[in-house]
């Protein structure tokens, strides 16, 4: 099934001052009560957000809900300060969650009203969304919100058939909604980008800051609702034609398999116009629409963002010329079904109405 590039992305921008705009909306939509207890849609809206991925599971996260509109955060206490000490990451994170939430929205029937205000006055404060007006809900938001609870990374080897250049395009389109640029890779621009990679995935495993960082956020104990589980490892490319992060360095998995992946993996890059804060929250946009719109074209994706971790890596990626700036690397495919990886409770993830972002202890 197709999806179509507009009916999702167009969300209308929120006025600097919101007072008129929730003095004058139709059916205006409360989100909590008097005493602050969300209402059945926003713990709706908020679990779809949840689902969004995010770099090891992190969850990085944090929202405050009034009466009609919910403002994101950045949790800043579980960014990974090897892999990602300026924050780039979890603000992609960070913006995945905020297109799952206005998905949701819209399929509710609700225009979702967008602030990106990224450095203001509350430094961790990224973003507000206000439930708009009314809408029709379009086949495209129906689809898409349909797919956030398929939605998982995927790290087993994916079927040799090649993706259409049809649905290639809607993976395009989906990102290109967002103010991104997807690019899909020819195969001599696609092994050399595979070779960097595995390149980066080789220095790495000589980092032991990096492998203690690997081990925090792998540990397989009890009842833990972050990071990511053996299960959601994946086997291991046995000649790493395919070279995936691998989360088995430390704490290895019994009958983890070593298998042969497919020969010519579908490689494509996730370009932005600048490198800020905003321009990561576009990107964290981008991502999520492309993999929600892959997911309802029936492909399974999975994310190769080691080299851009390394900055002389990163800067192999870039196009000065016309200051696009890589921000994913991502693989898709044709694949089996993968395990989801696990969330926090909702209420982890919430903040009083005037309370500020607490460091959350895992």
């Amino acid at each position: 099934m197709r999806v179509p590039a507009t009916g999702v992305g167009r969300t209308s921008p929120v006025p600097r001052d919101l007072a008129p705009l929730e003095a004058t909306m139709q059916e205006e939509i409360r989100l909590a009560d008097s005493n602050g207890v969300l209402t059945p849609v926003a713990r709706g809206w908020l679990r779809s957000a949840l689902a969004a991925p995010s770099i090891h599971n992190t969850q990085p996260w944090r929202f405050r809900v009034g009466d009609r509109h919910i403002d994101i955060f950045a949790d800043r206490s579980r960014r990974l300060h090897v892999v990602d000490p300026r924050g780039r990451e979890l603000l992609i994170s960070v913006g995945a969650a905020l297109l799952n939430l206005r998905v949701a929205m819209l399929a509710n029937g609700r225009t979702p009203m967008l602030r990106l205000v990224p450095g203001g006055a509350e430094p961790d404060l990224v973003a507000q969304v206000i439930p708009g007006p009314p809408t029709s809900i379009s086949e495209t938001a129906r689809l898409l919100a349909e797919a956030i609870p398929r939605r998982h990374t995927n790290r087993r080897p994916f079927d040799p058939t090649a993706v259409p250049p049809e649905v290639l395009a809607d993976l395009c389109g989906a990102a290109a909604v967002e103010g991104a640029h997807l690019e899909v890779v020819d195969p001599a621009v696609r092994d050399a980008v595979l070779g960097v990679v595995r390149t980066a995935e080789h220095r790495r495993r000589r980092d032991p800051e990096y492998l203690r960082e690997l081990a925090e956020w792998t540990v397989d104990v009890g009842d833990r609702r972050d990071g990511i589980p053996p299960e959601a490892f994946g086997p291991w490319s046995a000649l790493e034609v395919v070279p995936l992060r691998d989360f088995g360095l430390i704490q290895p998995v019994p009958r983890r398999a070593a298998v042969e992946f497919e020969a010519e993996p579908t490689i494509a890059l996730l370009y932005t116009t600048g490198d800020n804060p905003e321009q990561w929250l576009r990107a964290g946009q981008a991502l999520e629409r492309t993999l929600l719109t892959a997911t309802v074209r029936g492909l399974a994706s999975t994310l190769m963002t080691q080299p851009l971790e390394l900055p002389q890596m990163r800067e192999l990626f870039t196009v000065s010329a016309e200051n696009q700036v890589a921000q994913v690397i991502l693989r898709f495919g044709y694949g089996p079904p993968s395990a989801p990886s696990p969330r926090r409770p909702l209420e982890s993830f919430l903040l009083g109405t005037d309370a500020p972002v607490r460091r959350h202890d895992r």
